[in-house]
Parts: C-alpha cells; sequence; structure tokens
C-alpha cells in the first residue's frame, strides 16, 4: 500500500502505510434500525467567495446539500444549524435560515429523509442585564421561522439565556413559555461548557458550584417531566456517560436519550440491559460509513460487529474532540477533504486554522486505523499539499 511519512510533536517524521480500504455498504432502501441516529453535519465553505472569511460566511449550497443526501443514503436523520455547521461560530442566525430552508426544501425531495433543525437564540447578544422576555422571544422568533417552512426543531442551549438566567426558576420560565407553543415535539439540547464556554452553568443560574451538574440534572428532568409530550428527546453534550446514564434513567417513557457523548458514545448506544441511547452526533458526520454498517449490524442483533466497527472510531472522534473541544469541527472538515467529499481545505470563519499540523497528522493515522479513507491515494495527495504548505517535504 502507498505510505507518506508524518509529523510528530518532538519533530519526527514517521512513514505510514496507509491501509486498503473498505466497502463499507450502502443501504439499497432506507434501513430499519433499532437506534435513531441523527448526524450533526458541517457546511462547506464557498472558497473564491470574494469576503474576508473570518467576517462572510460563504457558503458552497451545492457541496453542503450533496453531504447531506450523502447522509440520509446511509440511514441517518440530519441535525441541521447545529454547533458542528459552525452555528454561532462563523455562522449566524440569518444564514443558518438559508441553510435550514436549503436542506428541508432537500429533504422533501429525498425519499424517506429526516431533518430536525436548531432554533436558538444567537441573532440575540448575550446581556446579563438582559430580561428573560427578550430570551424567549428570540426563542420564538426561530422556532416560528422554522415550523413555518415546515421544519422540526432541535431546541438549542442559549448563550442569552445563560448570561441572563439567574436561578433554575429563570430557566423552567423560559422552557415552559417556548415548549407550551411548539407545534411538534422537539429535541433538547445541552451543550456542554467544554464544548462551549458561554454555556457554564446551564439550568442553574449564576451558581457557579454545581461542578458535577447534579443540580443542573434534577432541574432539567423537571424541565421534560413537566413538557414530556411537547420533547421527542433530549441531546446532551457533558462528555461524560455517568452523567448521561443518570439522567436516561430519569426520563420519562416516551422520551429519547440522544447520546451527544463524542468520547463515549459507542458504549451509550450499544447499551445494556438498563437501556441505551440514541444518537445525536458531530462524529456521525466524519464516520458516517462505518456508523452506519455498525447500526445495520445491531439492528440484526449482532453487538460483536457493532462493537468491532466503531471500537476503531472511538480514538478518532476522542482526538477530534480533544480540548479546546471547541476546534472540533476543523477535523470534521479536515475527514471530508480527505475523503473527497469537498474539493479543498477552507472553513467558515478560517477555522481551518484552529487545529495544528501536528494535530491532523494524528488525525490522519487515525482515521487510516479506522479504516476510513475510502481513496487513500487522494487521501495521500492531499496529506502532502498540507504537508507542503507548511514546509514538511515527504
Amino acid at each position: 500500500m502507498p505510505s507518506l511519512k508524518l509529523p510528530h510533536a518532538d519533530g519526527r517524521l514517521e512513514a505510514l502505510a496507509v491501509s486498503a480500504p473498505i466497502a463499507w455498504p450502502v443501504p439499497t432502501a432506507p434501513p430499519r434500525w433499532n437506534r435513531v441516529a441523527f448526524a450533526a453535519t458541517h457546511v462547506v465553505a464557498a472558497p473564491l467567495a470574494a469576503g474576508d472569511p473570518w467576517l462572510d460566511a460563504a457558503i458552497d449550497w451545492d457541496a453542503t446539500l450533496a453531504y447531506r443526501r450523502y447522509l440520509w443514503s446511509l440511514g441517518f436523520g440530519v441535525a441541521e444549524a447545529m454547533d458542528t455547521a459552525q452555528r454561532g461560530m462563523g455562522l449566524d442566525w440569518s444564514a443558518s435560515l438559508q441553510l435550514i430552508k436549503h436542506t428541508v426544501a432537500e429533504a422533501r425531495d429525498t425519499p424517506g429523509a429526516v431533518v430536525f433543525s436548531g432554533a436558538g437564540t444567537d441573532h440575540l447578544a448575550p446581556d446579563p442585564g438582559a430580561p428573560l422576555d427578550r430570551v424567549i422571544g428570540a426563542y420564538e422568533e426561530q422556532c416560528a421561522a422554522i415550523e413555518g417552512i415546515g421544519g422540526r426543531i432541535v431546541l438549542m442551549a442559549s448563550r442569552a439565556l445563560a448570561a441572563c438566567a439567574k436561578s433554575p426558576v429563570d430557566y423552567i420560565e423560559v422552557y415552559d413559555r417556548v415548549l407550551s407553543q411548539v407545534r411538534e415535539p422537539v429535541i433538547l439540547h445541552w451543550l456542554g461548557e467544554m464544548i462551549d464556554p458561554a454555556l457554564a452553568g446551564y439550568w442553574v443560574g449564576t451558581r457557579r458550584d454545581d461542578l458535577d451538574h447534579a443540580l443542573a440534572i434534577d432541574v432539567c428532568e423537571e424541565i421534560v417531566r413537566a413538557h414530556a409530550a411537547k420533547i421527542d428527546g433530549i441531546k446532551i453534550s457533558l462528555l461524560d456517560d455517568d452523567k448521561e446514564i443518570a439522567l436516561r434513567r430519569r426520563l420519562p417513557p416516551g422520551v429519547r436519550m440522544y447520546t451527544g457523548d463524542d468520547f463515549n458514545f459507542a458504549t451509550l448506544i450499544g447499551g445494556d440491559e438498563r437501556g441505551h441511547s440514541d444518537a445525536l452526533l458531530g462524529i456521525f458526520d466524519a464516520i458516517a460509513p462505518a456508523a452506519s454498517a455498525a447500526l445495520s449490524a445491531l439492528a440484526n442483533g449482532d453487538r460483536a460487529t457493532f462493537d468491532r466497527i466503531l471500537a476503531p472510531t472511538v480514538p478518532l472522534s476522542r482526538h477530534i474532540f480533544a480540548a479546546p473541544t471547541r476546534f472540533y469541527k476543523t477535523g470534521i472538515v479536515f475527514l471530508a477533504w480527505l475523503n473527497g467529499h469537498q474539493s479543498h481545505f477552507t472553513m467558515v470563519g478560517g477555522q481551518h486554522s484552529a487545529r495544528s499540523l501536528v494535530h491532523l497528522a494524528e488525525l490522519f493515522r487515525l482515521a487510516d486505523a479506522a479504516r476510513l479513507l475510502r481513496d487513500p491515494d487522494l487521501a495521500i495527495a492531499r496529506m502532502r499539499t498540507l504537508l507542503a504548505l507548511h514546509g514538511v517535504v515527504d
């Protein structure tokens, strides 16, 4: 097999013989999985746009929608306009709404396609002095816009609410008001501060002594129980499997736990005799072919194959989501570029520069170990281009 030399942190260059690709199966019909699985997916930037990439969110709509069709073809639902798509981190509400409109329209023309879209408050600047009514109004505006085009909602965690909420009572009031108005059940979204530091103290307010999230879990459960008829499920991304399982076991019947834990997703989805999590994951964007095959095996009662396929994807995911976790999107887009899903490695907000060459070299090794480089020759050629741009000649 072909090889190339990749750098290590100590400056060494070490040759890697790239593995032969695996022809992961593509479903010929919408698969009947025993887990609900959404991929939170990225956007493809338009590299030839004239604007400043730190300020202007120029999107290649054709490539972006093609990637959503690819995920649907593998059996995944699409969670649109989430943080994986750089929502609030390069992509503002105006651009997000255009993205949602395009994807919802595309889903109508795609048999079996499912899409839920993020409704938040990101057009409202966080202000510790803002009244709760302002936050509620921002949620209402985005929910109405998404429902107005026939979309389903992921009710995203709010930086504006985190900034102004003083106590759990404030969170209860906001979610009471918003959830009472939605037409169809939503997926709640709890993004931990390790992914978005602006969401520290979510559910509890100005208190910063809830380090184990015990009070936050209590408040979250109270809100879910009060509005169970309006909640399809809740996605949590605390990167702590024990906390997810604790909340999962407290959810009322009919409310799903969607794991957002990109460190421990394999065991959480696989589950045990006491239950399992469904999934709404950013890492599914990057490992979609393997994850689809694993979920199909699980649905056929083959837990051993499920575990075997996903085992090497976990180190890859933990590397992509390594601290500072908010930069994980760089790795997602990097792997999409290596695999030919887009023609370039540029990102909205210029975030292709957020990870080091050494980090990306290790990502290449781990993607190879997980057999997720679908065309090794293309991946090597593109990696060599990146190495040369950094002054490394193989």
